[in-house]
């Protein structure tokens, strides 16, 4: 049986620390609809690990060439995602595996403003993502339900069949967007990452991690980029729901990931994942 769990019960796990709030106030702010010009639904993924101590200076440097997102006055905006796999975990396999035309299904939640999505995210072997959406209501996502519109697009868009899918994993994140002022790139940080189980109320918590991503349109110049350079933080990436299933699944396979469960553990310097 699934057990929810609310927004309410993890508010504080999730806030950001006082002096990142401090530097967010000093951003220009940017609306969720001026935001949809730069959607990016079709678009090149640049992902990058950085620990937590480094995300001041990176905000810092930010102030002037990025404005930050802002709803309902609040800078650092709570999701969840709710991700769905077969019963052999086949799409969580396929990206274990390094297979680079591979898809992930999933519910997530706005927590903040209470708006959902079920989405199709697929990625090809040009290293392109494009995403598929259509807007659920709450009770959906709270009670993790597919009814006929999210299985027609399931059944619409990927070689699934939507009745012998399962929820796998649901994560809880807060998420911080920049937008650049020239409107080519969007940048998300994610830190304060939790994963359970759907059917278990204990979650995993991965400490002192901020996951960066770079989305653009093309292969345009980046100045966040170029102050990631500047700490040598070279392009690496870890999938959320990778991550999430290695935390909490003891029955699949791992050793593809574990030079990056190794570089994760460096980083944080904490010993929280096992490799």
């Amino acid at each position: 049986m699934n057990t929810f769990i609310s927004i309410s019960s993890l508010e504080k796990s999730l806030e950001p620390e006082k002096n990142i709030s401090e530097i967010l106030s000093k951003f220009d702010p940017i609306s969720l609809e001026e935001m949809d010009k730069v959607k990016l639904m079709n678009r090149i993924d640049t992902k990058f690990m950085v620990p937590l101590d480094k995300l001041e200076y990176l905000l810092q440097k930010a102030t002037e060439n990025y404005r930050v997102v802002e709803i309902s006055g609040h800078r650092t905006l709570p999701y969840s995602s709710i991700y769905f796999d077969t019963e052999d975990y086949h799409m969580y396999t396929i990206h274990h595996n390094g297979k680079l035309n591979r898809q992930k299904i999933r519910m997530r939640s706005y927590l903040s403003s209470g708006v959902s999505f079920l989405e199709i995210k697929t990625k090809n072997n040009k290293r392109r993502t494009k995403k598929k959406r259509i807007q659920i209501d709450s009770r959906k996502f709270e009670h993790i339900l597919l009814e006929e519109a999210e299985k027609d697009l399931i059944t619409s868009k990927t070689p699934f069949n939507p009745d012998e899918l399962s929820p796998s994993l649901q994560n809880f994140f807060s998420r911080i967007t920049l937008v650049d002022k020239k409107e080519t790139e969007r940048v998300t940080l994610d830190i304060n990452l939790q994963y359970r189980l759907v059917n278990s109320s204990e979650c995993v918590h991965v400490k002192n991690l901020v996951i960066v991503e770079l989305k653009q349109d093309g292969n345009n110049t980046s100045d966040f980029k170029e102050w990631l350079l500047d700490l040598s933080v070279l392009p690496k990436g870890m999938s959320k729901y990778c991550l999430g299933m290695v935390l909490t699944h003891d029955n699949i396979k791992t050793n593809r990931f574990k030079q990056k469960l190794r570089y994760i553990n460096k980083l944080t310097g904490i010993e929280q994942l096992s490799v």
